[in-house]
């Protein structure tokens, strides 16, 4: 049997939106992406939407192969605002460097993932609106997830020297 799929209405995004924050909140991130492909179906390239969608995307990464990667990276990389891009990319690493953390992953794979979530972090930095830190508080967090394995395995595996 063949379902088409139904189309919601343009009245109805913003309401349509704010349950897919609910879902990502309540653990549910394929609820929230389902709904950000209902949004994008009648709006392709609302930036709200692009950005839940995104995050719910990396809110079910476990650190395997069949993480899909491309998919939040291309929701990403459809955000106009140049901030917003860089952010949600530095993001998007930083997730992808935790799940396969969790995953006992090498620790050479992580590290590479935290350097450059930090290197979009600080791209964003320099272009931030002002009095918005939030790319300094990702970048914090990297540098101290970095700091917190250098006495462990890791350091030994990769020899990441930190406070250069």
């Amino acid at each position: 049997m063949d379902f088409k799929l139904k189309s919601i209405s343009p009245e109805g995004i913003e309401a349509a939106l704010s349950k897919a924050e609910v879902y990502r909140f309540l653990n549910e991130p394929e609820e929230a992406e389902s709904i950000c492909q209902d949004v994008l179906a009648t709006q392709p390239g609302h930036q709200l939407a692009l950005r839940v969608l995104g995050l719910a995307v990396t809110d079910q990464f476990t650190g395997d192969a069949s993480d899909r990667y491309s998919d939040a990276e291309n929701a990403f990389q459809q955000l106009t605002d140049a901030y917003e891009r860089l952010y949600y990319t530095g993001l998007l690493h930083e997730r992808r460097a935790k799940a396969q953390l969790q995953a006992s992953r090498p620790p050479h794979t992580v590290t590479v993932l935290l350097e450059e979530a930090m290197r979009q972090y600080e791209a964003a930095e320099k272009i931030r609106p002002e009095g918005n830190d939030d790319a300094i508080l990702r970048w914090n967090r990297c540098a101290r997830l970095l700091h917190s394995r250098v006495d462990s395995e890791w350091h030994h595996e990769v020899g990441i020297e930190m406070g250069e």
